[in-house]
């Protein structure tokens, strides 16, 4: 469903990504790991065509980043880390209706699926209330809802869980267990290893750029004899001598 081959990315002389190739499954969540400054979020910008590789190819749900960037765009829902891009002076569902009607979705089908989001996040207490005043997490939660209000296939989240607390980040978790059961392809990116390990089966660990593993996790605890992920990650990033 994703598809990374050799995908290198350069901005003038630097160097953000190095020959990169992995491929995540139709259905599966797949973790993208590595530290702040590894070269996450220009994948995923890459992957949600606002940026172009400078080598390589990447393909989504069938379709070429750089041939058929409007295919793709129709198919993926991508939320960033940092500034989560809400109006601060609508309401949590208005701001969720906009970009419904990006989509070019029908008014009845925003509604119902603006309802079924907020029973979801337990978002009822503020939905009609606007976002200006809202804590980081009440927004982070928006955010997401609005990432998914059109039902994308395909579903990238550059860490996703920051500024939420326990609650919300065990609801959100519940979340992406029930959109792998609804089958949707979810790329999940984090330097949070406890989060990488709860939710995802198989990995791509990037370091300064380059990809040090890509595989079942058990295949990386196997090959290093360690089970704790931390441990694991600097075992890696140690021996790849950048």
């Amino acid at each position: 469903m994703i598809e990374v081959r050799k995908v290198s990315k350069t901005f003038g002389a630097f160097t953000a990504l190095e020959d990169v190739s992995f491929r995540v499954e139709a259905g599966e969540v797949y973790g993208l790991l590595g530290e702040n400054g590894a070269g996450k979020t220009t994948m995923m910008r890459m992957m949600a065509t606002i940026l172009k590789p400078t080598e390589g190819e990447i393909e989504v749900a069938g379709y070429s980043v750089r041939i058929e960037p409007d295919e793709v765009r129709r198919r993926i829902g991508i939320l960033f880390g940092g500034d989560v891009g809400l109006y601060s002076r609508l309401t949590a569902r208005e701001n969720i209706a906009y970009f419904g009607s990006m989509y070019g979705m029908e008014k009845q089908a925003i509604g119902e699926r603006i309802e079924r989001l907020s029973q979801m996040f337990e978002m009822g207490a503020f939905l009609d209330r606007r976002v200006g005043p809202f804590s980081r997490g009440m927004k982070q939660k928006v955010a997401i809802a609005r990432t998914l209000v059109h039902d994308p296939d395909v579903i990238l989240l550059d860490e996703p869980t920051t500024g939420l607390d326990v609650t919300a980040a065990n609801i959100f978790r519940r979340v992406i267990g029930r959109l792998q059961e609804e089958g949707k392809t979810i790329l999940f990116s984090s330097h949070n290893m406890g989060e990488i390990d709860k939710l995802c089966k198989r990995i791509a660990l990037i370091h300064k750029g380059r990809l040090q593993f890509a595989g079942a996790l058990e295949q990386l605890r196997a090959q290093y004899g360690k089970e704790d992920l931390d441990e694991l990650f600097m075992t890696v990033v140690e021996g790849s001598g950048r």
